[in-house]
Order: C-alpha cells, then structure tokens, then sequence
C-alpha cells in the first residue's frame, strides 16, 4: 500500500539496534515507557491539535466503529493519547511524569523521502514540570541522541510562542498585514488567512518568502513573563555549548504549543528536513479535561533518523547466531535436540538445523548463516555421548579448526571463547 511499508528482516535487525540506543538513551535521563492505543476518539485529536489544522483538516485516516457508532482515529501523533492516559489514570497527580512511548502513527500525506502515511515517532513527555530547565533538558537529550547514533550536521531552531493572550495580540497584526498583501498571497495562505494566520508564517513557498520577512513578528508582542522563560531556556543552551538559531518564524503545526517549540533540522533529507521537533504545551492537560499542569514534550521520526545513520555508514548488522548445530541419524537428532535446549540455557544463540540434508549441506548452510561455531553430531558422536565442535569464523590459523567435547562440556567451551574474543 502506498506509504506504508515492509520492514524486512535485515531492514528490521537495524531498527532493533536503533531501538536499544533509543531506551539506553531515555533510561539515562530518568524517562519511563509508556504504552498506548493505536486508535483513539476522533473528537481527542481535534481538541488537542485543533480542528484548523492540516492534520485534522486533510491528514486524518478517521472512521466509524461500525458496532457502535463511534467516530475513531488512527493516532496521527502521540501527545494528546499521552495526556489523556495520564488523565484517565490520574497519574499528574501521584507525582511529576517524564515518560516516552515509540510505534505507529499515520497520516494521509503525499510520500516522500523520510515522510510516509504510516511512520514511526518516539515520543517524549514530561508532565507536571513548569521551569524552563525542562525544555533545555529536552533540547539537549536530541544533541546527546545525535551523539551516540554517530550523526552531525543537525542543526538546531527555536523559538518562543508565549501565551494565548499575547498570540492574539499578534494573530490581529498578522491578519491584517497579510490582508494588506492579499494579492501575493497563495491559495493555501488566503484559506488559512482568517482562521490560522500564525502557519502562513511557516510557508515553504518560495514566493511569499519576502512577504512573510516583512511580516509581524510574536516577539514583539510578548510579556515579561514569556520573555524570562524564553531567556531561560536559552541561558541553558548556553550553559551546555549547545548551538542553536532563533527562528522567529517557528511556529509548528499543533495548536497546543505555548511558550518555547524547536526543531532539529538536517539538510541531508531534502524539503522534509526535521527530524525531532516539540515544545511546551501548558494549557492541553486542562483541555482535555484534566486539572492546570504544566507540559512539554517532544517526538523524533525514526524512518529519518534511520536514513541519515545509513547515509553515515552507520547501518551495522545485528550479530548473527553463535552456533549453528548440525545433525544426521536418528539417534543425533534426538541428541542434538537436548543439546541445543541446554546451549540456550546457557545464553548460547542456536540455530538448529531443520530440514533433513546430508552434512555437506547442512555445512554449506552452517557457514552461510554468519554462526561462529557449528556444532555437529553425528551417530558416532550421540553413541559417545560426545559432540565435535568446529570454529567457522576466527583470526588467522583458527577458523576451520575443530574438537571433540561431551554434549554437557560442549557450552562451556563455547563461552570460554567467546569471552577471549570479546576480551581482545
């Protein structure tokens, strides 16, 4: 299907790797997993993101239980299904949050490189925290990420969205500037005209891109209040070496956001260049229905994130199994059987050969599996209660090179030379 993709099992191997960089990295922060429904009710979506918004407007896939009558949507993002757990569940209350989820969204946009319909985002959240320490500390997880997943040139924008009084100031001026200027405006511009002036700011359009330098800007417009927790955030970048641009034409394309969004932006992915974007949302716990609590968050794509560590050489493999245990007679199989359970029991990977097949074969597919070892027995071998080890893969002088040892001896043997190796 169009936009939605098989993950095939080397593809897959490197998403798990990936994966288990990503939990290191939340663990190290004191971050909590969090699992959530892939569909949610529409009417959550519209609340939170806002129903003027290109996501509720055109990207939606939305439809009707046809049990029940109700109206439901497959998770085009992950925050407001994050909120309406820790509601549901009264977690803000017990005590401040910080938790991440990963997994599937969707949304219905035209594919391209690093976006498609179905995509995958890790998310993450703390609820419950209202200083500007938190959004630093958010900013600065993405720069420790680029880090251990070997990554440069991502460059980082933020910028300041204050609060809704002082946005309205600013959404007067915008609309009537951009009223002024009617006729340079696109079509996209002039519906979002009235209803959403602050996006026409965040146009990729290269012909209002005059238009829109000239346009008002929120910074303007801001209190003291605003501006001190916009300081703030920026006093921690500077504290941390940490690089960044005001932008004062981010704005992201959520309704929820207030005060600080960022984005971290790569120009190796084409016009779709940001690869982990967020900000703080104050007022979406309350509007969902919970009681006043601070928030902000963040999510990163995978899939672009995936692409920018191929482009860096990044892509390794997952280790391949440590043995690959050979077998032919009936009284090997059922040796081999007990033998295979009881390497597992030792924390050895095997792959058990199945199939039928002289020792040639299975030999050919031994070496062909990537197994450091392959463990054979024949029938001379289970009527002496014995197994031969034979090392596929070693320095130079060693691969090739094979020994006989009893069917309980066999693992330790096989532990001892994998600690050597890793040792070296």
């Amino acid at each position: 299907m169009r936009g939605m993709n098989d993950v095939l099992p080397d593809q897959a191997e490197f998403w798990d790797l990936f994966e288990d960089v990503v939990r290191t990295w939340l663990k190290r922060y004191g971050y909590r997993p969090i699992r959530l429904p892939i569909v949610e009710p529409t009417p959550l979506f519209k609340r939170a993101i806002g129903e003027i918004t290109d996501i509720v407007e055109k990207e939606m896939y939305s439809f009707v239980d046809s049990l029940n009558g109700e109206l439901l949507t497959l998770r085009p993002e992950g925050t407001a299904g994050c909120v309406r757990a820790a509601i549901e569940h009264n977690l803000v209350a017990q005590q401040v949050q910080r938790l991440w989820y990963m997994g599937q969204m969707f949304r219905h946009e035209r594919p391209q490189k690093g976006r498609y319909r179905q995509f995958n985002q890790v998310g993450v959240e703390a609820l419950g925290l209202a200083g500007p320490d938190i959004d630093g500390e958010h900013v600065l997880m993405g720069a420790r990420l680029w880090a251990d997943l070997g990554l440069d040139g991502i460059s980082l924008q933020i910028n300041t969205l204050g609060q809704a009084d002082e946005r309205a100031r600013h959404r007067s001026e915008l609309i009537a500037y951009f009223a002024r200027n009617e006729q340079l405006l696109d079509d996209d511009a002039r519906r979002r005209l009235h209803s959403n002036p602050l996006r026409i700011l965040d146009s990729k359009n290269p012909a209002l891109q005059e238009l829109l330098q000239g346009a008002p800007q929120l910074l303007d417009h801001l209190g003291a209040d605003s501006l001190a927790h916009f300081s703030g955030v920026q006093q921690v970048l500077h504290d941390a070496g940490q690089p960044f641009v005001v932008n004062p034409r981010l704005v992201r394309g959520l309704d929820y956001y207030n005060l600080t969004v960022f984005e971290w932006v790569s120009d190796r992915l084409g016009a779709q260049g940001t690869v982990c974007a967020g900000g703080r949302y104050d007022g979406l716990v309350e509007q969902l229905g919970g009681k006043p609590t601070p928030a902000c968050g963040f999510a990163l794509g995978v899939e672009r994130l995936l692409a920018l560590v191929r482009e860096a050489g990044g892509e390794s493999q997952a280790e391949p199994v440590d043995v690959y245990l050979v077998h032919q007679g009936s009284a090997a199989s059922r040796l081999a059987v007990r033998v295979a359970e009881r390497l597992r029991d030792q924390g050895i990977d095997v792959l058990f050969h199945c199939g039928g097949g002289g020792f040639k074969a299975q030999m050919k597919k031994a070496d062909l599996s990537g197994a450091n070892f392959a463990v054979i027995i024949g029938d001379d071998e289970a009527a002496a209660g014995q197994v031969t080890l034979k090392l596929l893969r070693g320095g130079s002088g060693q691969a090739g090179a094979q020994e006989r040892f009893s069917a309980d001896g066999v693992g330790e043997a096989i532990t001892s030379y994998l600690l050597d190796r890793d040792e070296s």
